[in-house]
């Protein structure tokens, strides 16, 4: 009902209705190859590795784009989690190079396209 009135479409992505693009299967493949290479032996950690295999996927150079999911977001690829803490936290100086970094970030989504 509320779908309708939006004008939108809702599309169940489970087994039964499987009406997902070829790229996101790819990615549940891949991430569920990962998820059972890492917990085989350990299936009650499986919780705790999630942050390090989202961030391990996120640094991966994808095929398609040639660049990883981090240099597209964020315009750089972080060695480590900590890199990404200035992201996060809430600064109240202004970059300078803001605006260059803006125009780099859109140059770049562009040429994904």
């Amino acid at each position: 009902m509320l779908w309708g009135k939006l004008g939108t479409k809702l599309m169940f992505s489970t087994a039964f209705h499987p009406q997902i693009d070829g790229q996101t299967e790819v990615v549940y493949r891949n991430l569920s190859q990962v998820l059972r290479c890492l917990i085989y032996g350990n299936p009650w950690v499986w919780e705790d590795l999630l942050p390090h295999i989202e961030f391990a996927y996120n640094r991966v150079v994808n095929s398609t784009t040639s660049h990883t999911p981090f240099e597209v977001v964020y315009g750089f690829n972080p060695l480590t989690p900590l890199d990404l803490l200035p992201i996060f936290v809430l600064v109240e100086v202004l970059c300078k190079d803001g605006f260059g970094k803006a125009t780099f970030i859109k140059n770049l989504h562009q040429n994904l396209k």
